[in-house]
């Protein structure tokens, strides 16, 4: 990842946003109302802080500057509400920004932000109208970056998604000068929105240990919708919004701390704190750097962590951190196509307004960065021999270094697009559907997308297309894609050294998910590593093993069977 402060171009462009946000008028609000957003601080009477945007909008407020987005830039953005108000009747409303908006353009991927789940958690909100306002002042100015989010990602921003929990932050706020740790956190029925969503860890945890069963798309939504009495209409209204939408990549705005945080967050074992690898742990890395890495502050190694006790790591798993149920990212992952983070922007959770401006700062770099990752792995189009989109396609995908599938597939959309993000890497990717003879090719993923380069510089996806035979036809001829496998393949197996310890784990967190590997590697040699790979083969019935074994390259079966040779000459 390139060092923020080699962003000379971009940092201009934030300072000119900077300038544009702090100059912007708000759209009825007196001078009381201003007084009382800076929460308790000196109100100045200078004109340029009665008109600055660096300040906590109530929800009024924030619906008004939306609205004000969307006067100005009509013709990309569109304001909409999700099916259910909040518990006391507040829209969750939402900005959608991209060109042509209010469709889904097939080959375009659907990105997401949430902010305010936690109502007492301000800041995420707050970066996230400012957001709004860049997106649009950077393309009516002709930004490349700008207009190559808008032109090339359907945008979606919710800033709020727990406005009462924030009216009763900010009451407080008022009347104590300080918000409680708790105070506003869950809904208003008491209720914290991020351990109200269907639990579906354990499932896929016991699929995963019986190697069988579904990786995703657990459960039908709308019968979780119509039995569940538990879940609140917040809840409700964002289930129902991403089996709407086919959303590719989000983020989840939080406060209390500061760090970039990835699924799994639910434990497999029930332990408070142990890292839970999902299996597109590789990605989900390369995922929370493109965020913490362009932070101002997330990645210095030098700033004070938050909490006295805590440690001040730009990212960390969700599990380790701490086991969280019922969790609104590991759903997105679970029932969805959606790959979803949670960020958290600092240790304040209702930071005074006078700290905003340079929030945003900190923070701007990594929000336009992050909705570039959208843009990372593969995508493309699946469709039959007749050229009719095929929906509901699985793509299924394999690392071509170890040979081990990553048990997590997504499925093709209603016009037969795709969307399947992945780290840098060689790929086996396959298209299956019912009633279609399965396809499949291999691709070498190199992703560059990053803030601070050219527009010449920054791509989309590559696109891989996939044409399914109908059954009722002969199989088709694959020889071609035989062929670029195989060329793939004796590239892997050209970079693949005897002592390749990321394998070895790799391999090893398949056969044994429950395990840290990559922690457990630091402490064990190479040596040892084959031979923890040796006891988990035995493990596995004589068909399992065969097909592991199969699926390893050559140079780590030669090595495994010298290892074996030389415990069973020690004995």
């Amino acid at each position: 990842m390139k060092n923020i402060s080699n962003f000379q171009a971009f940092q201009v462009f934030l300072f000119v946003i900077c300038v544009s946000l702090s100059q912007s008028a708000q759209t009825e609000v007196n001078e009381g109302e201003i007084k009382e957003n800076l929460n308790g601080s000196k109100a100045s009477d200078d004109k340029s802080v009665k008109s600055s945007i660096f300040l906590h909008h109530n929800y009024e407020n924030m619906i008004s500057l939306m609205m004000d987005v969307n006067k100005e830039c009509p013709e990309i953005t569109r304001i909409y509400n999700l099916s259910e108000p909040s518990v006391q009747g507040r829209n969750l409303t939402v900005l959608e920004i991209t060109e042509n908006p209010g469709v889904h353009k097939p080959g375009k991927p659907e990105f997401k932000y949430v902010g305010n789940m936690h109502g007492n958690e301000v800041v995420g909100k707050e970066m996230l109208l400012y957001l709004m306002i860049a997106l649009c002042e950077g393309y009516k100015t002709g930004d490349d970056l700008s207009k190559f989010i808008v032109s090339q990602t359907r945008v979606h921003i919710l800033p709020s998604m727990n406005p009462d929990g924030w009216e009763a932050a900010y009451k407080e706020m008022q009347e104590k000068g300080e918000a409680g740790w708790l105070t506003g956190r869950s809904n208003a029925n008491g209720v914290d929105l991020n351990r109200n969503f269907p639990d579906l860890n354990a499932a896929v945890y016991e699929n995963e240990r019986e190697h069988k069963g579904r990786n995703n798309h657990l459960m039908k939504v709308e019968n979780a919708i119509a039995n569940d009495h538990t879940l609140q209409p917040e809840t409700r209204s964002v289930m129902g919004w991403l089996a709407k939408i086919g959303f590719v990549l989000s983020a989840n705005l939080h406060g209390g701390d500061l760090v970039a945080n990835y699924p799994y967050d639910e434990t497999r074992t029930g332990k408070s704190q142990e890292y839970t690898a999902c299996p597109d742990d590789h990605t989900f890395v390369y995922l929370a750097k493109s965020y913490a890495f362009y932070h101002k502050t997330m990645a210095d190694s030098n700033r004070p962590p938050c909490d006295k006790e805590g440690d001040n790591k730009p990212i960390t798993n969700g599990g380790l951190w701490y086991s969280v149920a019922k969790g609104m990212q590991d759903y997105n992952y679970l029932n969805t196509n959606c790959f979803e983070i949670t960020l958290e922007l600092g240790c304040k959770k209702f930071p005074p307004a006078s700290h905003l401006e340079e929030l945003w700062l900190e923070n701007a770099a990594a929000l336009f960065n992050y909705i570039l990752q959208t843009h990372i792995g593969i995508k493309g189009f699946v469709k039959s021999s007749e050229n009719a989109p095929v929906a509901n396609a699985e793509i299924k995908v394999s690392n071509l270094a170890s040979g081990l599938p990553i048990e997590h597939d997504i499925l093709s959309l209603e016009d037969g697009d795709y969307y399947r993000l992945l780290g840098d890497g060689y790929y086996h990717i396959s298209a299956k559907a019912e009633g279609f003879h399965p396809s499949s090719r291999c691709v070498r993923i190199m992703n560059k997308n990053r803030v601070g380069e050219s527009i010449s510089e920054l791509n989309t996806a590559p696109e891989l297309n996939f044409t399914l035979v109908p059954k009722s036809m002969p199989k088709p001829d694959i020889k071609e894609d035989l062929a670029i496998c195989e060329a793939l393949w004796n590239e892997v197996q050209e970079e693949t050294l005897l002592d390749d310890r990321d394998l070895l784990v790799s391999i090893l967190s398949y056969l044994d998910p429950t395990t840290k590997w990559s922690t457990v590697a630091d402490r064990l040699t190479t040596i040892q590593l084959y031979s923890y790979l040796a006891e988990g083969l035995k493990q596995l019935k004589a068909d399992q093993m065969k097909e592991v074994l199969h699926l390893m390259p050559r140079a780590l079966q030669e090595q495994l069977d010298m290892v074996i040779s030389a415990s069973l000459q020690k004995k």
